[in-house]
């Protein structure tokens, strides 16, 4: 597996900060940025983001590469609708040979149930290069490749929605392969806005875990903001 952050918008603090100011400034957000010291810059988002108005967190986005993930766990992160995406395609990417295929560590572990799954993925593979074989289009043939294949995708969301997907995705409950891209994620994102970040991750972080009967009963440290 293999996150790697390619862009983020420059200062995401000040310029979230500036956009929130706004509504109540004699002058345009472009001054703001410039003319705003780090003191009133921090303590305009502890005002954001204690008192759940969010709204500004929204002009600030990352966008990530992740590869050498499976199409298993692309089915779950492209659910997260307020988000950009654009994967690897099945249809146009005909796979010659040597396919690479994600194994879960469960069975990663369990030598029986690998050689299984690895000669399953294999003969899922194999019938599918003879369809290519045959001529038939690769749209139709990717029908017989299993979710295990790896892929590559490339995700864009703004910081509302990234503490959004991290409190979802980073719950030690969240399936093993999206918790560790969202793991990853958060930490590619949280020196570019550590105050912003600074107790982003499982909702159990920052009180009462919402799973109810369904929660771990391993809560998180809380950190609390100064």
């Amino acid at each position: 597996m293999d996150v790697r952050l390619l862009n983020s918008t420059p200062n995401p603090e000040r310029a979230i900060a500036a956009a929130a100011r706004v509504c109540y400034a004699p002058i345009g957000a472009a001054e703001l940025m410039e003319t705003m010291g780090d003191e009133e810059v921090r303590k305009i988002l502890r005002i954001i983001m204690t008192s759940g108005h969010l709204s500004a967190l929204e002009h600030a986005s990352y966008t990530f590469a992740i590869d050498g993930v499976s199409r298993a766990m692309t089915h779950q992160l492209v659910r997260h609708r307020i988000a950009s995406f654009n994967q690897q395609s099945q249809r146009y990417v005909s796979y010659e040979s040597d396919p690479t295929f994600i194994v879960p560590p469960v069975i990663e572990e369990n030598p029986e149930a690998l050689e299984k799954y690895l000669t399953a993925c294999a003969d899922a593979f194999l019938a599918y290069r003879t369809q290519i074989d045959a001529g038939i289009p690769a749209e139709d043939a990717r029908y017989l490749l299993p979710n295990a294949m790896e892929t590559k995708i490339v995700v864009t969301m703004n910081i509302r929605e990234l503490l959004h997907f991290f409190g979802l995705r980073s719950c030690r409950r969240a399936q093993w392969e999206i918790r560790d891209v969202s793991d990853k994620m958060l930490e590619l994102v949280t020196p570019t806005a550590p105050y912003i970040f600074m107790d982003a991750g499982a909702a159990c972080r920052r009180g009462t875990c919402p799973e109810g009967k369904m929660s771990c009963g391993k809560p998180f440290e809380r950190i609390t903001r100064d």
